[in-house]
Protein backbone atom coordinates (compact mmCIF):
# COMPACT_ATOMS: atom_id res chain seq x y z
CA UNK A 1 0.00 0.00 0.00
CA UNK A 2 1.22 3.46 -1.43
CA UNK A 3 1.06 6.27 1.62
CA UNK A 4 0.37 9.04 -0.28
CA UNK A 5 -2.21 9.68 -3.64
CA UNK A 6 -0.36 12.15 -5.58
CA UNK A 7 3.17 13.80 -5.80
CA UNK A 8 3.29 16.85 -7.58
CA UNK A 9 6.55 18.73 -9.66
CA UNK A 10 5.50 21.77 -9.86
CA UNK A 11 6.84 26.08 -10.37
CA UNK A 12 6.15 27.19 -7.06
CA UNK A 13 4.74 30.64 -7.87
CA UNK A 14 3.59 33.36 -4.97
CA UNK A 15 0.69 34.49 -6.46
CA UNK A 16 -0.56 38.33 -6.04
CA UNK A 17 -3.84 39.76 -6.81
CA UNK A 18 -4.49 43.09 -7.01
CA UNK A 19 -7.26 45.06 -8.32
CA UNK A 20 -6.44 47.91 -10.31
CA UNK A 21 -7.79 50.89 -12.41
CA UNK A 22 -7.32 50.88 -15.94
CA UNK A 23 -4.66 54.40 -15.76
CA UNK A 24 -2.57 52.64 -12.68
CA UNK A 25 -2.10 49.74 -14.93
CA UNK A 26 -0.35 51.84 -17.69
CA UNK A 27 2.31 52.98 -14.79
CA UNK A 28 3.36 49.11 -14.68
CA UNK A 29 4.86 49.01 -18.17
CA UNK A 30 2.40 46.02 -19.05
CA UNK A 31 0.11 45.50 -22.25
CA UNK A 32 -3.60 45.06 -21.06
CA UNK A 33 -4.90 41.22 -20.97
CA UNK A 34 -1.14 39.83 -21.44
CA UNK A 35 1.43 37.79 -19.89
CA UNK A 36 4.56 38.94 -19.49
CA UNK A 37 7.59 36.80 -18.04
CA UNK A 38 9.60 39.49 -16.68
CA UNK A 39 13.46 39.25 -15.33
CA UNK A 40 14.66 39.39 -11.80
CA UNK A 41 14.95 43.21 -12.58
CA UNK A 42 11.73 43.87 -13.82
CA UNK A 43 9.68 41.73 -11.48
CA UNK A 44 11.26 43.82 -8.35
CA UNK A 45 10.18 47.50 -10.11
CA UNK A 46 7.02 46.19 -10.23
CA UNK A 47 6.71 45.00 -6.43
CA UNK A 48 8.34 48.42 -5.41
CA UNK A 49 5.68 50.07 -7.19
CA UNK A 50 2.76 48.14 -5.86
CA UNK A 51 4.63 48.66 -2.64
CA UNK A 52 4.81 52.49 -3.32
CA UNK A 53 1.04 53.08 -4.40
CA UNK A 54 0.27 50.78 -1.22
CA UNK A 55 -2.21 48.92 -3.20
CA UNK A 56 -3.98 45.82 -1.48
CA UNK A 57 -2.17 42.57 -2.27
CA UNK A 58 -4.06 39.11 -1.74
CA UNK A 59 -1.35 36.37 -1.67
CA UNK A 60 -2.09 33.10 -2.59
CA UNK A 61 0.49 30.27 -3.61
CA UNK A 62 -0.22 29.27 -6.37
CA UNK A 63 1.83 27.41 -9.60
CA UNK A 64 -0.52 24.77 -11.62
CA UNK A 65 0.94 21.59 -9.86
CA UNK A 66 0.08 23.06 -6.25
CA UNK A 67 -3.24 24.44 -7.15
CA UNK A 68 -3.80 20.80 -8.19
CA UNK A 69 -2.69 19.30 -4.70
CA UNK A 70 -4.39 22.01 -2.59
CA UNK A 71 -7.00 20.87 -4.49
CA UNK A 72 -6.44 17.41 -3.44
CA UNK A 73 -5.55 17.91 0.19
CA UNK A 74 -8.89 19.51 0.67
CA UNK A 75 -10.98 16.31 -0.72
CA UNK A 76 -9.41 14.72 2.26
CA UNK A 77 -6.53 13.19 -0.13
CA UNK A 78 -2.65 12.85 0.36
CA UNK A 79 -0.79 14.96 -0.93
CA UNK A 80 3.26 16.33 -1.44
CA UNK A 81 4.70 19.25 -3.36
CA UNK A 82 8.26 19.10 -4.41
CA UNK A 83 9.40 23.26 -5.38
CA UNK A 84 11.64 25.32 -4.89
CA UNK A 85 11.08 28.95 -3.32
CA UNK A 86 13.61 31.78 -2.73
CA UNK A 87 14.74 32.22 1.12
CA UNK A 88 12.98 35.21 1.33
CA UNK A 89 9.91 36.41 3.21
CA UNK A 90 7.87 35.53 0.51
CA UNK A 91 9.57 31.62 0.08
CA UNK A 92 8.69 31.96 4.25
CA UNK A 93 4.94 32.41 3.25
CA UNK A 94 4.81 29.78 0.40
CA UNK A 95 5.75 27.18 2.51
CA UNK A 96 3.45 27.83 5.11
CA UNK A 97 0.54 28.49 3.64
CA UNK A 98 0.73 25.31 1.33
CA UNK A 99 1.24 23.56 4.90
CA UNK A 100 -1.75 24.88 6.10
CA UNK A 101 -3.74 23.64 2.81
CA UNK A 102 -3.12 20.32 4.42
CA UNK A 103 0.04 19.26 1.34
CA UNK A 104 3.48 18.09 2.50
CA UNK A 105 6.37 20.12 1.56
CA UNK A 106 9.35 19.02 -0.18
CA UNK A 107 9.44 22.59 -1.12
CA UNK A 108 13.72 23.91 -0.34
CA UNK A 109 15.10 27.21 -0.90
CA UNK A 110 17.51 28.77 -3.18
CA UNK A 111 19.74 32.33 -2.90
CA UNK A 112 17.41 33.33 -6.00
CA UNK A 113 13.52 35.56 -5.12
CA UNK A 114 10.85 33.34 -4.55
CA UNK A 115 9.42 33.28 -8.27
CA UNK A 116 5.65 35.40 -8.12
CA UNK A 117 2.87 35.80 -10.64
CA UNK A 118 1.71 39.11 -10.25
CA UNK A 119 -1.93 39.24 -11.23
CA UNK A 120 -3.99 42.74 -11.91
CA UNK A 121 -7.38 43.06 -12.03
CA UNK A 122 -9.04 45.88 -13.63
CA UNK A 123 -12.78 46.91 -13.48
CA UNK A 124 -13.71 45.13 -16.42
CA UNK A 125 -12.66 41.80 -14.57
CA UNK A 126 -9.74 41.37 -17.53
CA UNK A 127 -6.46 39.70 -16.36
CA UNK A 128 -2.43 41.31 -16.61
CA UNK A 129 0.50 39.37 -15.91
CA UNK A 130 3.32 40.09 -14.80
CA UNK A 131 5.39 36.48 -13.69
CA UNK A 132 8.89 35.74 -13.20
CA UNK A 133 9.70 32.59 -12.29
CA UNK A 134 12.85 32.89 -10.14
CA UNK A 135 14.04 30.34 -7.77
CA UNK A 136 11.15 27.94 -9.36
CA UNK A 137 13.54 27.10 -12.27
CA UNK A 138 16.54 26.03 -9.76
CA UNK A 139 14.20 22.56 -9.26
CA UNK A 140 17.43 20.02 -9.38
CA UNK A 141 17.36 15.77 -9.23
CA UNK A 142 18.95 15.99 -5.97
CA UNK A 143 15.39 18.06 -4.88
CA UNK A 144 13.54 14.39 -5.80
CA UNK A 145 13.19 12.11 -2.79
CA UNK A 146 12.89 8.55 -4.65
CA UNK A 147 10.92 7.54 -1.41
CA UNK A 148 8.61 10.29 -1.68
CA UNK A 149 7.76 8.63 -5.49
CA UNK A 150 7.95 5.04 -4.31
CA UNK A 151 5.15 5.74 -1.46
CA UNK A 152 2.68 7.87 -4.14
CA UNK A 153 -0.11 6.15 -6.59
CA UNK A 154 0.39 8.57 -8.87
CA UNK A 155 3.36 11.28 -10.02
CA UNK A 156 1.88 14.62 -11.73
CA UNK A 157 3.55 16.85 -13.85
CA UNK A 158 2.88 20.28 -15.05
CA UNK A 159 3.85 20.90 -19.01
CA UNK A 160 5.65 24.36 -18.03
CA UNK A 161 8.93 22.13 -16.78
CA UNK A 162 9.35 20.95 -19.46
CA UNK A 163 11.12 24.08 -20.52
CA UNK A 164 14.32 25.52 -19.56
CA UNK A 165 17.08 23.77 -16.93
CA UNK A 166 13.61 22.13 -14.91
CA UNK A 167 13.14 18.98 -17.76
CA UNK A 168 15.94 17.09 -16.47
CA UNK A 169 14.49 17.00 -13.32
CA UNK A 170 10.86 16.13 -14.98
CA UNK A 171 12.75 13.11 -16.98
CA UNK A 172 14.89 11.66 -13.78
CA UNK A 173 11.08 11.97 -11.52
CA UNK A 174 9.38 9.79 -14.53
CA UNK A 175 12.46 7.53 -14.00
CA UNK A 176 12.13 6.88 -10.79
CA UNK A 177 7.97 6.69 -11.04
CA UNK A 178 8.51 3.88 -13.28
CA UNK A 179 10.53 1.91 -11.46
CA UNK A 180 8.36 1.72 -8.29
CA UNK A 181 4.97 1.60 -10.53
CA UNK A 182 4.03 5.01 -9.72
CA UNK A 183 1.62 6.07 -12.50
CA UNK A 184 2.11 9.33 -14.65
CA UNK A 185 0.02 12.05 -14.85
CA UNK A 186 0.67 15.49 -17.00
CA UNK A 187 -1.04 18.65 -17.61
CA UNK A 188 -0.08 20.04 -21.14
CA UNK A 189 -0.74 23.53 -19.73
CA UNK A 190 -0.63 25.82 -22.74
CA UNK A 191 -1.03 25.87 -26.67
CA UNK A 192 1.80 28.07 -26.98
CA UNK A 193 3.71 24.91 -24.53
CA UNK A 194 2.67 22.46 -27.05
CA UNK A 195 3.56 24.30 -29.60
CA UNK A 196 7.18 24.83 -29.15
CA UNK A 197 7.93 21.46 -27.74
CA UNK A 198 5.55 19.14 -29.45
CA UNK A 199 7.99 16.57 -30.43
CA UNK A 200 9.34 16.42 -27.27
CA UNK A 201 5.44 16.23 -25.85
CA UNK A 202 4.64 13.59 -28.07
CA UNK A 203 7.40 11.37 -27.02
CA UNK A 204 6.45 11.85 -23.11
CA UNK A 205 2.93 10.99 -24.03
CA UNK A 206 3.36 7.78 -26.20
CA UNK A 207 6.19 6.68 -23.99
CA UNK A 208 5.62 7.82 -20.22
CA UNK A 209 2.48 9.18 -19.64
CA UNK A 210 -0.13 7.35 -18.23
CA UNK A 211 -2.63 9.90 -17.55
CA UNK A 212 -2.93 13.03 -19.89
CA UNK A 213 -5.00 16.12 -19.28
CA UNK A 214 -5.54 18.84 -21.62
CA UNK A 215 -8.39 21.15 -22.62
CA UNK A 216 -9.92 21.83 -26.08
CA UNK A 217 -6.98 23.92 -27.58
CA UNK A 218 -4.66 22.33 -26.35
CA UNK A 219 -6.01 19.08 -27.98
CA UNK A 220 -5.97 20.32 -30.90
CA UNK A 221 -2.74 22.31 -31.06
CA UNK A 222 -1.42 18.61 -30.09
CA UNK A 223 -3.27 16.02 -32.30
CA UNK A 224 -4.51 18.78 -34.86
CA UNK A 225 -7.99 17.13 -34.49
CA UNK A 226 -10.77 18.02 -33.00
CA UNK A 227 -11.87 17.13 -29.32
CA UNK A 228 -13.50 14.21 -29.04
CA UNK A 229 -10.87 12.53 -32.31
CA UNK A 230 -7.89 13.87 -30.37
CA UNK A 231 -9.27 12.63 -26.95
CA UNK A 232 -8.78 8.99 -29.51
CA UNK A 233 -5.38 10.02 -30.25
CA UNK A 234 -4.26 10.44 -26.88
CA UNK A 235 -6.20 7.37 -25.60
CA UNK A 236 -4.09 4.75 -28.02
CA UNK A 237 -0.93 5.90 -25.74
CA UNK A 238 -2.40 6.44 -21.94
CA UNK A 239 -4.38 4.70 -19.17
CA UNK A 240 -6.81 7.71 -19.34
CA UNK A 241 -7.03 10.82 -21.78
CA UNK A 242 -8.93 13.62 -20.43
CA UNK A 243 -10.08 16.54 -22.76
CA UNK A 244 -11.88 19.43 -20.92
CA UNK A 245 -14.80 21.57 -23.01
CA UNK A 246 -15.28 24.49 -20.83
CA UNK A 247 -18.50 25.13 -20.07
CA UNK A 248 -19.18 22.19 -22.52
CA UNK A 249 -17.56 19.28 -19.81
CA UNK A 250 -15.36 17.24 -20.62
CA UNK A 251 -14.76 14.25 -22.59
CA UNK A 252 -12.82 11.41 -20.33
CA UNK A 253 -11.18 7.83 -22.39
CA UNK A 254 -10.15 4.68 -20.64
CA UNK A 255 -10.09 1.31 -21.18
CA UNK A 256 -11.92 2.04 -24.80
CA UNK A 257 -14.74 3.64 -22.69
CA UNK A 258 -15.78 7.28 -23.46
CA UNK A 259 -17.40 8.85 -20.26
CA UNK A 260 -18.96 12.37 -21.07
CA UNK A 261 -19.21 14.53 -18.41
CA UNK A 262 -21.31 17.30 -18.20
CA UNK A 263 -20.57 20.86 -16.83
CA UNK A 264 -21.61 22.26 -13.36
CA UNK A 265 -22.59 25.99 -15.15
CA UNK A 266 -21.49 28.75 -12.19
CA UNK A 267 -21.29 32.74 -12.63
CA UNK A 268 -17.66 32.70 -12.85
CA UNK A 269 -15.59 35.59 -11.26
CA UNK A 270 -11.83 34.16 -11.71
CA UNK A 271 -11.47 30.86 -14.12
CA UNK A 272 -7.98 31.13 -12.81
CA UNK A 273 -7.24 27.45 -11.86
CA UNK A 274 -10.28 25.86 -13.14
CA UNK A 275 -8.33 23.22 -14.95
CA UNK A 276 -6.40 22.55 -12.07
CA UNK A 277 -8.52 21.96 -9.92
CA UNK A 278 -10.77 19.36 -12.02
CA UNK A 279 -7.28 17.74 -12.23
CA UNK A 280 -7.43 17.53 -8.70
CA UNK A 281 -10.94 16.30 -8.15
CA UNK A 282 -10.34 13.75 -10.90
CA UNK A 283 -7.13 12.57 -9.14
CA UNK A 284 -8.57 12.41 -5.83
CA UNK A 285 -11.29 10.38 -7.05
CA UNK A 286 -9.11 8.21 -9.11
CA UNK A 287 -6.77 7.30 -6.35
CA UNK A 288 -9.48 6.39 -3.89
CA UNK A 289 -11.85 4.08 -5.67
CA UNK A 290 -13.99 6.12 -7.94
CA UNK A 291 -14.86 5.34 -10.93
CA UNK A 292 -14.45 7.68 -14.73
CA UNK A 293 -17.84 9.09 -13.97
CA UNK A 294 -17.67 10.34 -10.68
CA UNK A 295 -14.07 11.29 -10.59
CA UNK A 296 -15.05 13.44 -13.68
CA UNK A 297 -17.89 15.11 -11.91
CA UNK A 298 -15.96 15.66 -8.30
CA UNK A 299 -13.47 17.56 -11.13
CA UNK A 300 -16.16 19.45 -12.46
CA UNK A 301 -17.67 20.16 -9.28
CA UNK A 302 -14.64 21.41 -7.39
CA UNK A 303 -13.30 24.05 -10.70
CA UNK A 304 -17.15 25.53 -10.38
CA UNK A 305 -16.61 26.09 -6.85
CA UNK A 306 -13.29 27.24 -7.63
CA UNK A 307 -14.12 29.81 -10.45
CA UNK A 308 -16.80 31.71 -8.10
CA UNK A 309 -13.84 32.78 -5.98
CA UNK A 310 -10.80 35.08 -6.36
CA UNK A 311 -7.67 33.20 -6.85
CA UNK A 312 -7.40 29.58 -6.48
CA UNK A 313 -7.60 29.70 -2.26
CA UNK A 314 -10.45 26.84 -2.06
CA UNK A 315 -12.88 28.86 0.65
CA UNK A 316 -15.57 28.33 1.96
CA UNK A 317 -16.16 24.48 -0.08
CA UNK A 318 -18.22 22.17 1.50
CA UNK A 319 -16.31 18.55 0.52
CA UNK A 320 -18.98 16.59 2.18
CA UNK A 321 -21.59 18.27 -0.20
CA UNK A 322 -19.55 18.00 -2.97
CA UNK A 323 -18.76 14.26 -2.21
CA UNK A 324 -22.32 13.44 -1.61
CA UNK A 325 -23.22 15.47 -5.08
CA UNK A 326 -21.23 12.89 -6.82
CA UNK A 327 -22.64 9.83 -4.82
CA UNK A 328 -25.98 11.13 -5.39
CA UNK A 329 -25.25 10.52 -9.05
CA UNK A 330 -27.57 14.23 -8.69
Amino acid sequence: MKQYDVIGLGNTLMDFLIEVDDDKLIEFDLKKGEMHLVDEEKAKLVLEKINQHQLEIETIPGGSSANTLKGIALLGGKAILCGKVGDDPHGEVYVQQIENHGVSSRINKHQNITGHAVTFITPDSERTFSVHLGAALELYKEDILEEDIKQSKVLHLEGYQIEGPTKETIMHAIELAKKHNTLVSIDLADPGLIRRNKEFLKDLVMNHADIVFVNEKEAEEFTGLPPEEALNEIAKHTKVAVVKLGKKGSLISADGIITMIDAHLVEAVDTTGAGDSYAAGFLYGYTNGLNMEQSGKLGSLLAAKVVQEKGVGFKDINVNELKQMVNNND
